[in-house]
């Protein structure tokens, strides 16, 4: 009897150490993969040496960082949670370790793997993981336990774009063509990486403590390399989902203008309704009120992003958009460093104000008290 339990416990541990080992050797192999297709992606390109080498190193360092993060075992107990109900799909966290304040992500597995999302939220955790860069929200922790994946990500709490818009109604042109400057640097940061988004709308365009806006929510991101990015299937490239596109439409001077809205759902509703609509058929909704005051640039940026792709501004990257006589002042390596041209009010680390809250009676209200994040 005892011999045939050692016997057991023998052969456990031999599994054990040759899963450990066969993982190990995955992890090698993939490293190797990821800085071959870098380097093999960087010699077709005229990126110079001093930035090649720079991106490879950059690669090596978050790799090191990743196998630290994967040794550093955490889990859901490692931080505290405000009690609002497995509802949420992200929702606040405080790690009890350093006492920072994060963005939990909650993705229920099962409900992953029946939708088919499973290859999106990889694509998502490895976006965050690899893009280092401040116009992008950051990945601080991923972990799992038998039925979720977490995601532990920065918290932003100056809300986003959607809302600023709802309870500004219009923005200036020149906050506008700040957070366009912002949204162009952020798309631009991913691209470089070989993701596209697939998912830009305001609801994606957060705002930090300091106005500053970073992209979240890789949720639809997909990865691609130089030659697929070149070839994408003309069915998907015209698909709302599938093209880095501004959601502008909040934007325009008649989206919204001149109504008097019962409910912040209901001006919601009519966004969303209308979205469609005003992006497709440009040619007729697009018009620009003479009280609008916007500038000649102004109007033809709008127009050159707002038409045919096969004329459309930024088809041939971002420097298309970026040398526009409407971001003629703008110094692009510079944006984040400057004040941001939007101050948002924010009480305190935990303060959730600037997100739409969604009460029980289904009514969204863009409060300025302390509210439930519906999404960050």
């Amino acid at each position: 009897m005892g011999s045939t339990l050692t016997m057991e416990k023998a052969k456990a541990a031999k599994k054990l150490i040759e899963n450990h080992y066969r993982a190990q050797m995955k992890n090698i192999q993939e490293r190797k993969e990821r800085r071959w297709l870098l380097e093999k992606q960087l010699a077709s390109s005229d990126v110079p040496e001093e930035e090649r080498m720079s991106l490879i190193k950059d690669l090596e360092q978050k790799e090191t960082e990743f196998m630290r993060l994967k040794r550093n075992r955490m889990c859901v107990n490692d931080f505290e949670l405000p009690s609002l109900g497995d509802e949420l799909m992200v929702q606040l966290c405080r790690e009890k370790k350093s006492g920072n304040i994060y963005a939990m992500k909650k993705l229920k597995k099962s409900e992953m793997l029946s939708k088919g999302q499973a290859e999106h939220v990889r694509a998502e955790r490895n976006l965050v993981a690899e893009v280092d860069s401040h116009c992008i929200v950051k990945l601080y922790y991923s972990f799992q336990d038998a039925e979720h994946l977490y995601l532990i990500m920065e918290y932003l709490s100056g809300g986003d774009m959607m809302t600023l818009l709802m309870r500004e109604d219009i923005l200036t042109e020149k906050v506008a063509k700040f957070y366009i400057a912002q949204s162009v640097l952020a798309v631009e940061s991913i691209h470089k990486h070989n993701y596209i988004h697939r998912d830009i709308k305001p609801d994606n365009l957060l705002l930090d403590k300091s106005g500053h806006m970073k992209l979240s929510d890789f949720g639809l991101c997909k990865p691609l390399d130089c030659a697929t990015l070149s070839t994408i299937n003309e069915n998907e490239s015209m698909d709302d989902s599938s093209r880095d596109s501004m959601d502008i439409d909040a934007t325009l001077p008649d989206a919204g203008n001149g109504h008097s809205w019962r409910s912040a759902r209901e001006q919601l509703q009519h966004w969303q309704r209308n979205r469609r609509s005003l992006i497709v058929h440009w040619r007729h909704y697009l018009k620009f009120p003479e009280d609008a005051k916007l500038t000649f640039e102004a109007k033809d940026l709008i127009c050159k992003l707002l038409c045919d792709v096969d004329h459309q501004l930024g088809t041939g990257g971002a420097e298309q958009i970026k040398a526009h006589a409407s971001f003629k002042d703008v110094e692009w390596d510079k944006l984040y460093e400057m004040e941001a041209a939007y101050k948002p009010q924010v009480n305190g680390e935990l303060d959730t104000q600037n997100f739409m809250k969604f009460d029980e009676a289904n009514n969204a209200t863009p409060s300025r008290s302390g509210s439930r994040p519906s999404r960050m």
